[in-house]
C-alpha cells in the first residue's frame, strides 16, 4: 500500500491576514516578478520565526537581502521581490508587520521641552489606506518637453542606497587627526562628487522616455542620458521636484503627536512629530 507523502499538517499552514491594493496597482513589475490577482488585491501572510531572525540579521538587511526574503514569504505572489517598485515597498512591509503583530505600533521619543520620554500609539492601518489610496503620476510636461518617468525597483534602490553609504561614511575623515588638511580637502571633494553624480543617475534611471512635441519618444538610455547631461538646469530642477513629489507620497508620515493641557502649561510643543521608520529594533519586533 502506497504511503501518501502529503502533510497532514497542512492545512494549519498560515492562512492571509489581510489583503492589499499596492500603491503601483500591479504596474512596473516583470511579468515573471509577480503573479497578479483579478481583483489586484494582494494576500499577506504574517512572518516566520525564520522570516523575524531574518529581519535581524544586520548584513542581510543593509543589502536587502532580508527585506527581499521575507516578502516573498510573506507576499506569495510577488515572485521577485528585487523587482518590487519603490513606491510598493513602505506599504508591503507595514501590511507584513500589521499581519505579524497587529494594526497598532508604540513609538517612543524624547519630548525635549519636557525633558523626558513619551509613548505614544499610532494606527498602523490608517496609514497603510493611505499608502495603497495614492496614485502614481508618471508624466511630467516641462517647456514642450513630455517625460514619461518610472520608481526605481528595489534592486537599484539598495544598490544606489549601499554606494551612498558608502560614500558618506569618507565623510568620517575631517575627524582624522592623522591626516593633513589637504589630504582632507582632496578625500572630501573627491566624495562629494561621488555622492553628487550617484543622484544625478538616479535621477536618470527614472526616466523610461522623453517626448518633444509631436515628435516621436526618445527610448534610448544612453541618448535620454545624454539629453539630460547637457538640458537646461531649469528642466532637470522640475523633474527632481516632480520625482521627489512622487516619493514623498508613497512614503510613511510621521505621527502628530498630541499633549493634554498639563504638559502645555510645562511648555509642550503645540505640534511635535515623530517619525515612523522601519527600525528592525522596535517595528518588527
Amino acid at each position: 500500500m502506497q504511503m501518501s507523502n502529503t502533510n497532514p499538517l497542512i492545512k494549519h499552514f498560515r492562512q492571509p491576514k489581510l489583503y492589499i491594493n499596492l500603491p503601483s496597482r500591479g504596474s512596473f513589475y516583470p511579468t515573471s516578478a509577480i503573479e497578479t490577482t483579478e481583483d489586484s488585491n494582494y494576500p499577506v501572510l504574517a512572518m516566520t520565526a525564520k522570516d523575524e531572525i531574518m529581519m535581524k540579521t544586520p548584513d542581510a538587511l543593509l543589502n536587502g537581502q532580508s527585506t527581499v526574503n521575507v516578502i516573498q514569504s510573506c507576499m506569495p505572489n510577488i515572485k521577485n521581490a528585487w523587482m518590487v517598485p519603490s513606491i510598493d515597498i513602505d506599504a508591503i512591509l507595514l501590511a507584513i508587520r500589521i499581519a505579524t503583530y497587529g494594526d497598532t505600533m508604540e513609538l517612543t521619543s524624547h519630548i525635549p521641552q519636557l525633558d523626558e520620554e513619551r509613548t505614544f500609539e499610532t494606527n498602523l492601518r490608517g496609514q497603510l489606506d493611505s499608502l495603497c489610496a495614492s496614485e502614481y503620476d508618471p508624466i511630467f510636461s516641462k517647456e514642450d518637453f513630455t517625460f514619461e518617468i518610472h520608481p526605481l525597483n528595489y534592486k537599484t534602490f539598495t544598490e544606489t542606497a549601499l554606494k551612498t553609504f558608502e560614500e558618506q561614511r569618507i565623510f568620517t575623515v575631517v575627524n582624522d587627526d592623522n591626516m593633513s588638511e589637504s589630504e582632507k580637502l582632496s578625500k572630501f571633494s573627491e566624495s562629494f562628487a561621488k555622492l553628487t553624480d550617484i543622484n544625478i543617475t538616479q535621477v536618470f534611471n527614472s526616466v523610461k522616455a522623453i517626448k518633444f512635441q509631436q515628435e516621436d519618444p526618445v527610448v534610448d538610455v544612453n541618448h535620454i542620458t545624454e539629453f539630460l547631461s547637457n538640458a537646461d538646469a531649469e528642466i532637470y530642477k522640475g523633474l527632481i521636484q516632480h520625482i521627489d513629489n512622487q516619493r514623498k507620497k508613497f512614503s510613511m508620515q510621521p505621527l502628530k503627536a498630541t499633549f493634554n493641557e498639563e504638559d502645555m502649561a510645562k511648555g509642550a510643543p503645540d505640534n511635535f512629530e515623530i517619525p515612523i521608520t522601519f527600525d528592525q529594533s522596535n517595528f518588527f519586533a
